[in-house]
């Protein structure tokens, strides 16, 4: 579709990342005018780029000016308990930066990308809904971070005209995600990944791409027509919670490798990501990439945590559309191009 130039356009934070891209290359389909933000050109078609730290009030005070609605994607994954201060800089500190510069610019509508984690306490989730309240005990700088930022975007609902929602997707997966499915692969591939973490088989929650670019646009849609729905925050998953190490299972026959051999006690694993953590922070690589083996990633795999998306359906008439064996399938294939 040609982008309607009448029409003020949509701003994209994080826009280089696995979401932001997903979405800006979305709207962009459907002819929206799109300002793709992050502090690189990630060179998406048919956007404009502007960069902006979001750290930076000035900085986005600029870049939300002409805008109708900002998509906040942007935020810095950090489980690990020590090298929070970058994480609570642009994960709270840049959302605050962001909703004042909406406030003072006259944008008309905020959709922030949050987490499931900000509701997480180290326990088993089992249907979890939106009535559960934030997570009171520290579990990892990103999901406290998130705590914060949600709650100050919900607060923001009605000020200065601003309408506000969170939509908290959990396990996201698909083409083109640098993370979570490429680490899987290879482990996967050099023979590294034998064994899963935890005897028991808990449930968790995955949401494939596309499914979680409907919901940002639908609640877009949502809000323009009814922004007395602002304020809340919504559950979006694939609605097929299963046990971590089966969803990896099933990555792993659609690769045609073994599956999981067998499991390591919980008690082994977590002692092992806390000594992992300690030498991270003794030999300062806190604020390095991730490997996916903190004590937070540990305890995840080893509880339940899967959601109910009834709110989600209610609400913003979301229905996940690619099933999540469609989507390992996509993701594979796309990965093995």
């Amino acid at each position: 579709m040609i982008p309607r130039p009448h029409e003020n356009p949509v701003v994209i934070t994080g826009a280089g990342g696995f979401v932001g891209r997903h979405l800006a290359e979305r709207l962009v389909q459907e002819g929206v005018p799109v300002i793709a933000s992050d502090l690189r050109d990630p060179n998406i078609a048919g956007t404009r780029f502007v960069p902006c730290d979001i750290r930076d009030r000035a900085g986005c005070e600029q870049l939300v000016q002409s805008a109708r609605t900002v998509y906040h994607v942007a935020s810095m994954v950090q489980t690990k308990q020590s090298g929070a201060e970058p994480v609570w800089a642009v994960n709270h500190g840049g959302t605050r930066n962001l909703l004042a510069a909406s406030q003072a610019q006259g944008v008309q509508r905020f959709v922030y990308v949050s987490s499931a984690s900000v509701v997480y306490q180290g326990k088993d989730i089992e249907h979890g809904d939106e009535s559960l309240p934030y997570a009171q005990a520290s579990q990892a700088p990103y999901a406290d971070s998130k705590i914060a930022a949600e709650r100050d975007v919900l607060a923001a609902q009605g000020q200065k005209g601003l309408v506000t929602c969170a939509i908290r997707p959990h396990v996201i997966y698909g083409p083109g995600d640098g993370r979570f499915l490429p680490a899987i692969m290879r482990r996967a591939q050099s023979g590294a990944l034998r064994f899963g973490v935890g005897r028991e088989n808990k449930l968790s929650d995955f949401t494939y791409i596309d499914n979680l670019i409907d919901s940002l646009l639908l609640a877009d849609r949502r809000l323009t027509e009814d922004p007395s729905l602002g304020g809340r925050a919504w559950f979006v998953t694939n609605g097929e919670p299963m046990g971590f190490w089966d969803f990896v299972d099933r990555v792993l026959v659609a690769m045609n490798l073994p599956k999981i051999k067998g499991r390591i006690p919980y008690s082994i694993a977590y002692g092992l990501a806390a000594l992992a953590e300690r030498v991270s922070s003794v030999l300062g690589t806190d604020a390095g990439p991730e490997n996916g083996f903190t004590r937070f990633a540990v305890r995840y795999m080893c509880t339940h945590h899967y959601f109910s998306i009834e709110r989600a359906r209610r609400d913003l008439g979301y229905q996940p559309a690619v099933s999540i064996d469609e989507g390992i399938r996509r993701t594979v294939a796309q990965m093995a191009a």
